[in-house]
């Protein structure tokens, strides 16, 4: 069975840091390319950060620029966020997903409904 699974959520200190990983389970993810999206409470699902499916390109929320960095190991079928400077604003759930765009492919997009697979997202709270 197709599955995304996130983790390495938590409670950090502002100014903190976190890493979150999204680990492919049942497909590869090398056709894939890979957004992360958060819900905080009573808020719209926004999109953090996005990678191609090759790892070649990526994309940030202004929210998040020049503190958050996307990576991926496709050979692990993982995928990363690292997180530095964190705020309290940045407290939400943290999910992952995968679209289907193939390897080598440029394209990435914000527009969930694009997404194919998602995760069951994890917890980030950032607080003193």
């Amino acid at each position: 069975q197709a599955q995304l699974v996130e983790s390495g959520g938590g409670l950090v200190q502002p100014g903190g840091s976190l890493t979150l990983a999204c680990v492919a389970s049942g497909f590869s993810l090398e056709t894939y390319a890979v957004g992360w999206f958060r819900q905080a409470p009573g808020k719209e699902r926004e999109g953090v950060s996005l990678i191609t499916s090759s790892g070649s390109a990526t994309d940030y929320a202004d929210s998040v620029k020049g503190r958050f960095a996307i990576s991926r190991d496709n050979a692990k079928n993982t995928v990363y966020l690292r997180m530095n400077n964190l705020k309290p604003e940045d407290t939400a759930v943290y999910s992952c997903a995968a679209d289907l765009t193939g390897s080598g492919s440029y394209y990435i997009t914000f527009r969930a409904d694009e997404y194919d697979y998602w995760g069951q997202g994890t917890q980030v709270t950032v607080s003193s």
